[in-house]
């Protein structure tokens, strides 16, 4: 079932993993240092400059476990290693974002504007470019706290079928909708 899981992490230099007591897993890189718990069935090695995840039987959790926890892992290296970064661009008339430290102030065309604090794992930048849209952008190590904070980002206006507007990430494409045509005579 998990192919995934067998396949070994490529460990590139400078990245380091210690194995704790109850399978703490530290992983050391030049940006940072992550720690995952695994489950404790699981036995987890360094073999020849990888990483290898091992389970204990081929039962149905024990595979499903196995692809998640290499997919963790896995995720944890490349976050050390090299980091994560996602930008969101705010699409419409009068949408601003600016921030102050790691307090992210936005103005989505609502009556008030949204102050959002971001944690202080994620570095946060803004621009807004002469005649294009107001640019977010999330930098991290840990790619499951980016994705939560660009998703509440994201959530605060959704952008709509019709004109495009809201927020999304740069490069997404969304599906536009017709809307309303002229009736005939």
């Amino acid at each position: 079932m998990s192919r995934i899981g067998k396949k070994p992490i490529n460990l590139p230099a400078g990245v380091t993993v210690d194995v704790a007591d109850h399978n703490q897993v530290t992983v050391k890189g030049p940006k940072g240092t992550l720690t995952q718990d695994v489950h404790p069935d699981f036995a987890v090695g360094n073999e020849e400059g990888n990483l290898v995840i091992k389970r204990p039987t081929d039962s149905k959790r024990h595979k499903s476990l196995h692809g998640l926890y290499r997919s963790l892992l896995n995720n944890m290296v490349i976050g050390v290693s090299e980091g994560y970064k996602k930008e969101l661009e705010l699409v419409g008339v009068g949408y601003k974002a600016t921030n102050q430290g790691q307090v992210l102030e936005l103005s989505l065309g609502y009556s008030h504007n949204i102050f959002l604090m971001v944690p202080e794992e994620v570095a946060v930048k803004t621009e807004t470019p002469k005649g294009k849209n107001p640019l977010v952008t999330l930098e991290s190590i840990d790619k499951e706290l980016i994705g939560q904070v660009a998703a509440k980002i994201r959530s605060l206006r959704k952008v709509e079928p019709f004109k495009g507007k809201g927020v999304r990430f740069v490069g997404e494409i969304i599906r536009r909708k017709a809307g309303k045509t002229a009736a005939k005579k």
